[in-house]
């Protein structure tokens, strides 16, 4: 279950965002958004012409026409402070949600003699050791270094189900304010107070640190140039009309800028990249800059883990294949053997095989056997029973090594038949009895459904997609053809994640990986979307620039449909926002001179009724357009993945022309209703 998104115009946090709109009119505060900052500048000045033109000391027309472009351009303003104050407050409200979490609850401190002491989690420093048992809230980030336990995440991930969490492993991190289910662990602090993961996820959702990224402070520079460049123009429109014996109105001439200048994106564009960060947090990503969202919108590559993500992961025996003369019982009776002590998914599904199969399955003592545990160096595991019986299990090289080590031969159909089952997908486990290969186990992993169509989704976006296994190159291939990913590394180590991504940065490409293991943490570092299981080790989530706190591995890929979300509604919001100024220009310059010059009336094509309410009309639309599109810019456009220069087209077509278009109506409506009043 998903934590609870607010509604868009959740009554608390509207009332929020109005104070916050008039708090933002300072100028300090207004002043780094340059267009908004004009406009406010403008507003300032038909505040004192109203005053000046009340009192009679000059003669610009009405005061009511005067305080009415006033008004306008005040609302225009706080409109757009609106927008942001908005989206900050919908961060806000998670905030506080998760402020809620945090609280100071009591910690089982273990000291050096062994005794515990109970002291509160404010007390805790990093490098302390607490335990915590069934029914403890634990206190404060950590790693457990004993034990294994099931966990209540809800608090934080709003998922209902328990997690297991145990020492030793990729999953041995756990976060303050989550619940002990059962059993006792013992654990790390790996922050000090205010630090923890909570206090930063609260940091990083009230956008406090929230900085602006490339795209939106190149796109800032590029809406202070319109700025500047249409204040030029319209300062040196009054010499031409002085020329042209027309007296223009200094209200004529703030409406005509603030209407000439985007002030549509100007209003909208802070209020865009927070939302981004938000519709990260919705889906559960924690991002620790805006940067990284954005990043992900302009990912060229995209590493994935095979098991877990592409695959099920657990990998299941699905056939028996004894070698040469070897009997089929004998031979499955020594796998059931050599699985009794195996724990893992693969050794039960063995024994389950077995049964399946109305195998008998073996129950000897303990104290007579010897159980042979897997381990990176040998490959293999097995038992060695009291007869002096030797049987193992593993890999092709590995037992092929044990068995000419012996002196004693592999044979030939035995690894044929290893390579038929590699070639098609599978694993392929040999079995050795006293040195000598009897058999292979053919394992297979199950690869999810409708995981090709997702890739087939990324590919459309222009997303190559590089599936990461230490699988045998074999078996890697048939995956990777068969789930429909474009490259794969194979027996991948961590120096080769790193050095697959070096080699894509070298030819100018952005690369995101996921990971949650501590030897992740370099290539999550150097990847450009580092994207950190929440369960992961510290230095993973100490590595990428998001943590998932779903813990989902196919979640890379909501991250790169979030970042382009991101940017193609910045990139739409900007078109139209160019766009609308057309009608605009039809609308007003026309007014201004239309007096002198009557042939002008042949551009008035909106047969707007006069120079005054053209004017009035156009700032109006102007005006309300921002928060009509204030759900679009928290939204976000839909993003389809129908290829760039297809999207470039449906966006120019929409929201181009519909910015031409709009306003062409909008103004001619306003103009209606002005005059009806």
């Amino acid at each position: 279950m998903k934590k609870q998104r607010p509604k868009l115009f959740e009554p608390a946090l509207v009332k929020t965002a109005i104070k916050e709109a008039f708090v933002k009119l300072k100028p300090t505060v207004m002043a780094r958004n340059p267009v908004m900052f004009a406009v406010e500048v403008g507003a300032a000045i038909m505040l004192l012409v109203s005053l000046a033109v009340l009192f009679g000391m000059v003669d610009q027309g009405s005061f009511g026409y005067n305080i009415a472009i006033f008004l306008i351009l005040l609302f225009t303003i706080l409109f757009a402070n609106f927008a942001e104050a908005l989206a900050e407050a919908r961060g806000k409200a998670q905030a506080d949600s998760l402020r809620k979490t945090r609280k100071t609850t009591p910690a089982k401190r273990l000291n050096e003699d062994g005794t515990t002491e109970t002291i509160q989690s404010s007390e805790l420093k990093k490098g302390d050791i607490f335990v915590a048992e069934e029914g403890d809230v634990i206190p404060a980030d950590g790693e457990i270094i004993e034990g294994l336990a099931s966990i209540d995440e809800s608090a934080i991930t709003g998922e209902s189900a328990p997690v297991i969490r145990e020492s030793g492993g990729d999953k041995s991190g756990v976060t303050g304010g989550t619940k002990v289910l059962s059993d006792r662990i013992k654990v790390e602090v790996t922050s000090d107070p205010g630090e923890s993961f909570l206090d930063k996820m609260i940091g990083l959702v009230e956008g406090a640190e929230r900085q602006k990224t490339p795209n939106e402070l190149a796109l800032g520079i590029l809406l202070a140039g319109f700025t500047l460049v249409f204040l030029i123009v319209v300062v040196t429109l009054q010499p031409f009309a002085m020329y042209a014996n027309t007296a223009i109105a200094i209200a004529s001439l703030i409406a005509l800028f603030v209407c000439l200048i985007p002030t549509t994106i100007g209003g909208l564009l802070s209020a865009i990249g927070i939302a981004g960060m938000d519709r990260a947090l919705q889906a559960n990503i924690i991002s620790k800059s805006g940067r990284a969202v954005e990043t992900a919108g302009d990912i060229d590559t995209l590493l994935l883990d095979k098991t877990g993500t592409i695959t099920i992961g657990n990998r299941k025996a699905t056939n028996f294949y004894p070698v040469n003369s070897v009997d089929e019982d004998h031979f499955i009776q020594q796998c059931v053997v050599s699985s009794l002590a195996d724990t893992t998914p693969e050794g039960k599904s063995i024994i389950e095989l077995a049964k399946e199969m109305d195998q008998p399955i073996p129950e000897p003592d303990e104290d007579e056997v010897e159980f042979i545990k897997f381990t990176a160096q040998t490959r293999s595991s097995g038992i060695n029973l009291p007869d002096g019986t030797e049987i193992r299990k593993g890999a092709v090289d590995a037992m092929k090594d044990l068995v000419e080590s012996a002196g004693n031969n592999f044979p030939d159909a035995l690894e044929e038949k290893a390579e038929e089952i590699s070639s098609d997908g599978g694993t392929p486990l040999i079995v050795a009895e006293n040195k000598e290969a009897i058999g292979v186990i053919q394992l297979e992993d199950i690869i999810k459904k409708g995981i090709e169509e997702r890739f087939a989704r990324l590919r459309k976006m222009g997303v190559k997609t590089v599936m990461v296994t230490g699988d045998n190159p074999l078996t890697a291939e048939y995956i990777a053809k068969k789930a429909g990913v474009d490259d794969f590394i194979a027996e991948a180590t961590p120096e080769d994640k790193l050095e697959y991504i070096k080699k894509e940065q070298a030819d100018g490409k952005l690369v995101a990986m996921m990971g949650d293991g501590t030897n992740d943490a370099p290539a999550l570092a150097q990847a450009d979307v580092g994207v950190a299981m929440n369960t992961g080790t510290q230095a993973a989530k100490e590595a990428g620039n998001m943590v998932d706190l779903d813990n989902d591995p196919t979640k890379l890929i909501e991250v790169v449909e979030i970042g382009k979300q991101l940017l193609i509604t910045r990139g739409t919001m900007t078109t139209f926002s160019i766009a609308n100024d057309v009608a605009k220009y039809f609308a007003i310059v026309p007014a201004l001179f239309i007096l002198t010059f009557p042939q002008l009336q042949a551009l008035n094509i909106m047969n707007l009724a006069s120079p005054q309410s053209a004017i009035l009309s156009a700032v109006i639309f102007n005006a309300v357009i921002i928060p009509l599109l204030i759900p679009l810019a928290l939204r976000g456009v839909e993003y389809k993945p129908i290829g760039a220069s297809k999207l470039l087209a449906r966006n120019l077509f929409i929201y181009g022309l519909g910015g031409i278009i709009a306003p062409f109506v909008g103004i001619k409506l306003i103009d209606i209703l002005i005059n009806l009043v």
